[in-house]
């Protein structure tokens, strides 16, 4: 384990308010308890064996005596509730099974190793069976299976196989997408388990499931799961790896956004540990230095002052929003021109901010947008392509002419871009400002040399006779 999952491991489950304990699913297990299946007719029937009948009877007694028993008798436990799980069809029984394990997993975590003994022992897989029951159509099956596999997968020794951990992280990630999945808060709790793992946290981003995350939380979903799913997010970014790589999926604007809005402590707790991390734990200072330009960007630092003026009895959010505080400022300071306007176009987020129509800026910076193979440009070329923001098509719009300005071989990157094309294209776009700013950077793509033509327009102006309307240059 490492230092990190040590700390993870030791936090409580109410500091960092992990079940919701009236979850559909803990309101049903509530209910399942209390309706014991009839093991007898199982045996007389021969749907169980003797000694099968003999383990259950004993795991359905009280707790002392079904703990003796399972320190006494591990693997029959292991090689009962597993055989019962494969062999039993009925799915009141399989949930009153699963109900049992997990319960037995929660008192007392050290008994996963029952189970993955059992199996190491027999070479035969803990999993399958547990996995198998995914497949089922009973949401309460499926569901609860999913937990006791994550306690399987987090509180052992024994990591799950490659192949199996892809299918589960599959399967939760598609469960989140799920529309009114009554289960999700259930499914994200075992995401939240899952990937207090570092192992499992690269597995999890091989599926897609950092952009899932983003895009089920920028949409309107209830303060519970927002702040599981932003815990998901938090501790991804334990790993610096990960945390270098965090907002290449636009994760803080989005967390900017919900800290702007949410009411809640505990989801503006989370969201400023998810700050703190992104700036603490990239190795590379620069990129850090990005993501606190982002946060300022995002008017981070807006919320922060107002979060200032509160009193709150978490001492976590106080510090988090010191530590905040002082980073962005710092970066205010050292902020130039150029990082504000990467930032902003990084962001996807355009807006008339002073720096667009600036001369000085573009004089001094056109050439910079080659940088990184022309990656600020790809991103202005992209939003052109799929931005439905008037506003963002606009700004884009304008940038792409002035950079074609300023930069002599401007027209040509930008034809091999394909930015050309999509500029022409939205010359019949509705938004009468939208089709003002394409054709105003049609023109710089079209015209060689641009400003020759503003000095003949100047001439042109300067000869005019007194009380005529100026030759202009613009649309």
């Amino acid at each position: 384990m490492t230092d990190v999952q040590d700390i993870m491991s030791s936090l409580p489950d109410d500091k960092i308010d992990m079940i919701a304990a009236t979850s559909v699913l803990q309101q049903q297990a509530g209910d399942i308890r209390q309706t014991k299946p009839n093991w007898s007719s199982y045996m007389q029937s021969q749907m169980i064996s003797q000694e099968d009948y003999a383990c259950v009877s004993f795991l359905d007694k009280d707790k002392k005596a079904q703990a003796q028993y399972l320190q006494e008798n591990p693997a029959q436990c292991a090689k009962t509730l597993l055989n019962m799980l494969s062999h039993v069809s009925k799915d009141q029984t399989i949930q009153y099974m699963l109900v049992l394990i997990d319960d037995l997993l929660q008192e007392d975590r050290s008994r996963v190793q029952i189970f993955h003994d059992y199996a190491n022992k027999k070479k035969e897989s803990v999993w399958a069976p547990l996995l198998n029951l995914l497949n089922r159509q009973d949401g309460f099956i499926v569901n609860m299976a999913s937990r006791v596999v994550g306690k399987l997968a987090c509180w052992g020794q024994e990591q799950m196989p490659k192949s199996d951990l892809h299918f589960y992280l599959q399967w939760l990630k598609d469960q989140l997408t799920v529309a009114n999945n009554e289960y999700i808060q259930s499914v994200a709790r075992c995401l939240q388990m899952m990937l207090r793992v570092d192992e499992y946290r690269f597995a999890f981003v091989t599926v897609d499931g950092i952009s899932t995350l983003i895009s089920i939380l920028s949409s309107r979903v209830n303060f519970q799961v927002q702040y599981q799913l932003v815990f998901c997010l938090w501790v991804l970014t334990f790993n610096p790896l990960l945390a270098e790589k965090m907002n290449k999926f636009n994760v803080i604007p989005i967390l900017a956004d919900i800290l702007s809005d949410c009411a809640k402590e505990k989801v503006t707790r989370i969201i400023l540990a998810v700050f703190r991390n992104l700036i603490e734990k990239p190795e590379d200072s620069q990129v850090a230095k990005e993501h606190c330009i982002a946060m300022v960007q995002c008017k981070v630092m807006k919320q922060l002052t107002i979060l200032e003026q509160r009193r709150f009895d978490d001492e976590d959010i106080t510090g988090d929003v010191e530590f905040l505080t002082e980073k962005l400022q710092n970066s205010v300071q050292d902020l130039s021109s150029f990082d504000e306007y990467a930032t902003e176009v990084k962001s996807a987020r355009l807006e008339w901010s002073p720096v667009h129509k600036s001369a000085k800026f573009w004089r001094e910076n056109a050439q910079r947008l080659n940088e990184k193979q022309y990656e600020l440009l790809r991103i202005l070329v992209h939003l052109l392509e799929t931005s439905k923001d008037p506003l963002v098509l606009s700004v884009a719009s304008y940038d792409i002419g002035e950079y074609v300005r300023h930069y002599p071989r401007g027209k040509h990157v930008i034809e091999q871009l394909g930015g050309k094309q999509l500029v022409m294209q939205l010359l019949a776009h509705e938004d009468p400002n939208v089709r003002y700013e394409a054709l105003l950077a049609v023109q710089k793509l079209m015209v060689h040399n641009w400003e020759y033509l503003g000095k003949q327009l100047e001439k042109e102006n300067e000869k005019a006779p007194q009380g005529s309307a100026p030759i202009s240059g613009k649309a």
